[in-house]
């Protein structure tokens, strides 16, 4: 993702503030920013009913544990999904970044999605999906002109990821209107593993490269990380199988097996990327890391379904939190010191926030084996909040701030 300028795009960004002159400004500052609010909300529900209380009322028409689960997928996810490809799909196709205007328009789009969702009790429902559907949609108009263009076959497959990713917010928002039933689980469930799928790809793309560059820059005279075609091809298909196979009535045990070939293969790509060698920059460990969680969420949700061996929803957190929070928070802070014109190297407290990210998932998905379930939650929830808390902290001035001249 090299940064790229067009003297007419510079000008009218120049008419913005500047968080609002690229697309990985202000999406990755208002999904950072966002990150923390909709978790600190869903800790102090958790923390009443852990108290003994109850809400006499709530905002949103749907329980909150869909609330929640579809605010992290298509609020969170989405929006830093949305600041990676209007600012990575230009430089794929050395086309022009969308400019200001549309960045304004369509955050304004994402932002009444948020409020849309949380006041839900107090708006029609086909009102509120309207609303919130119509974000990916908008997203998409940025990218598929491009790759039309460009004839970039290899990344054509984003198109249908995005648009998987409606169907899984449409089909939570059918089951809340009241025209289906049982739908709600299904889309986020198709949300979580089309997001996982990206990750397989783009990860499977820029880990290994972005470690070759920096062994290269030092000098490095051990083996490179190495890539094999038949092993990157069958980890991306499998991904994508699961990704179809979570939206369908298909029986558990298929589902699984198709789980435990996409974590697999994607574990046999990570060990190839000799992460090991990156322990002394958190800003490509923190890379591996993150891929190495997806590869054992997709094992982990895989035994749960086909021997039972864990829970679902432990499981599923292993991809939502470890995998996509973690990757999210990886390419949120590489891309945003590229982008403004920084060196690609983090300070402490973002050090923590990988940790801190890490631990949460971990916790999530394995620490009620151990501990009461109320403490695990609003433990691993407050992990969540630092970790994004201090990545808001730290960057706020990087994405507001005009591009480091170099």
């Amino acid at each position: 993702m090299a940064a790229t300028t067009h003297p007419q795009t510079t000008k009218m960004a120049n008419r913005f503030p500047t968080v609002l002159s690229a697309g990985f400004r202000f999406y990755f500052l208002a999904a950072g920013i966002f990150s923390v609010i909709a978790m600190l909300a869903w800790n102090i529900w958790l923390g009443v009913h852990a108290a003994g209380g109850a809400f006499v009322s709530l905002p949103m028409s749907m329980a909150p544990h869909l609330w929640h689960a579809h605010e992290m997928v298509f609020g969170y996810t989405v929006a830093v999904m949305a600041g990676f490809f209007i600012t990575a799909v230009p430089n794929w196709t050395g086309s022009r970044e969308s400019g200001a205007l549309f960045v304004t328009c369509s955050g304004a789009v994402w932002l009444l999605g948020r409020f849309a969702v949380w006041f839900s009790g107090l708006l029609d429902p086909v009102l509120v999906a309207l609303v919130d559907l119509a974000f990916v949609p908008i997203l998409a108009t940025s990218i598929i002109g491009r790759l039309a263009k460009k004839s970039q076959v290899r990344n054509a497959v984003f198109l249908f990821l995005l648009s998987a990713l409606f169907t899984g917010n449409l089909l939570m928002h059918l089951e809340w209107i009241g025209w289906t039933e049982g739908s709600a689980e299904t889309g986020v469930r198709l949300g979580l593993f089309v997001s996982a799928a990206m990750i397989v790809i783009i990860g499977g793309r820029v880990v290994p490269a972005f470690t070759r560059n920096a062994l290269n820059r030092v000098g490095y005279a051990g083996t490179m990380p190495v890539s094999r075609t038949w092993l990157d091809r069958a980890g991306i298909l499998l991904a994508v199988l699961s990704a179809v196979a979570s939206a369908l009535p298909v029986p558990a045990t298929v589902f699984g097996l198709l789980c435990l070939g996409a974590g697999a293969a994607n574990l046999g790509r990570v060990s190839g990327w000799r992460g090991w060698v990156t322990l002394d920059s958190p800003i490509l460990w923190i890379l591996h890391a993150a891929f190495l969680l997806l590869s054992v969420g997709y094992l982990v949700y895989g035994f749960s379904l086909t021997f039972g061996a864990f829970s679902e929803t432990a499981a599923l957190h292993l991809l939502a939190a470890g995998a996509v929070g973690g990757m999210t928070l990886a390419m949120m802070t590489r891309a945003s010191l590229g982008h403004s014109g920084r060196p690609l190297k983090v300070s402490t407290p973002i050090m923590l926030a990988y940790l801190a990210v890490i631990a949460a998932a971990l916790l999530r998905t394995f620490g009620t084996q151990f501990w009461d379930y109320f403490p695990v939650m609003l433990t691993s929830g407050a992990l969540w909040i630092t970790a994004f808390g201090l990545f808001t902290w730290v960057y706020f001035p990087i994405l507001t701030k005009p591009r480091t001249r170099t």
